[in-house]
């Protein structure tokens, strides 16, 4: 049912005692080519070490599933292959064990339709279809790091929800080159993430890094990276787990 709705064009245990260990999440790199319509790493890259972070920080690895194009280049990390059916399916069987929570993390690029996930758009109304019927009023933390992705912060908001995403609606975003590393976005949540104690912090302070890299990089007009908090979020929302790297 899912699809039709669709528009076409081994790692570490969590944190002992983390407020985070029973959250559900998914991590998606949605694309593999870079603007110029080259190969790119990327977006994989973000993935992976975004996994990593967030493992970091208290999350659980027997709670997470991750997504890529080409999942066969990634063994270590039991890749599936990025389909919105199979992100779907995923949160479902997760949500249904894993009660605490939700992060949705989504590397690609994007347009004002959505989010490409392969050889589709993933629309806005369709991801917050899909984040209703399996999170629900838990927790959850939407992240959404694509050109454009601003278009999903009216979808997505709601009183228990935070939504990040990498631009304004009508907005680029920037660092998808064959030669990047990550896309700036991402790379500022990688930077920030070990510095922060909660995710508001995270995006508010993602803000600030994107905003600065685009100003020494000449990249204009500014992404505007935007931030959503639901009023009835920050209560709810457990802290990051305190690591070695934070406490130094």
């Amino acid at each position: 049912m899912l699809i039709g709705l669709m528009l076409l064009a081994a790692a570490p245990a969590a944190i002992a005692g983390s407020a985070f260990s029973d959250w559900s999440w998914v991590v998606v790199a949605g694309d593999w080519h870079a603007h110029s319509g080259g190969p790119s790493e990327a977006f994989d890259n973000a993935r992976r070490d975004v996994v990593t972070e967030l493992e970091d920080a208290g999350f659980s690895a027997a709670n997470l599933k991750q997504f890529s194009v080409r999942p066969e280049r990634y063994p270590d990390a039991h890749a599936e292959k990025s389909e919105p059916q199979a992100i779907y399916d995923a949160l479902s069987d997760l949500t249904a064990k894993a009660q605490g929570g939700c992060l949705i993390y989504f590397s690609s690029h994007g347009a004002p339709m959505g989010v490409v996930v392969d050889q589709q758009f993933l629309p806005p109304a369709v991801l917050a279809g899909m984040v209703d019927q399996t999170c629900g009023k838990r927790p959850t933390v939407v992240i959404i790091s694509a050109c454009f992705s601003g278009v999903f912060v009216p979808a997505l908001a709601s009183s228990n929800r935070m939504v990040l995403t990498a631009a304004r609606p009508d907005r680029s975003s920037f660092g998808c080159g064959e030669a990047d590393k990550y896309p700036y976005f991402d790379q500022c949540v990688l930077e920030t993430l070990p510095k922060v104690g909660d995710f508001a912090a995270l995006g508010t302070q993602v803000q600030t890094c994107v905003a600065a890299r685009e100003t020494k990089e000449g990249m204009k007009p500014p992404s505007e990276p935007q931030l959503f908090i639901g009023p009835a979020l920050k209560p709810m929302l457990p802290l990051l787990a305190l690591t070695p790297q934070k406490r130094n």
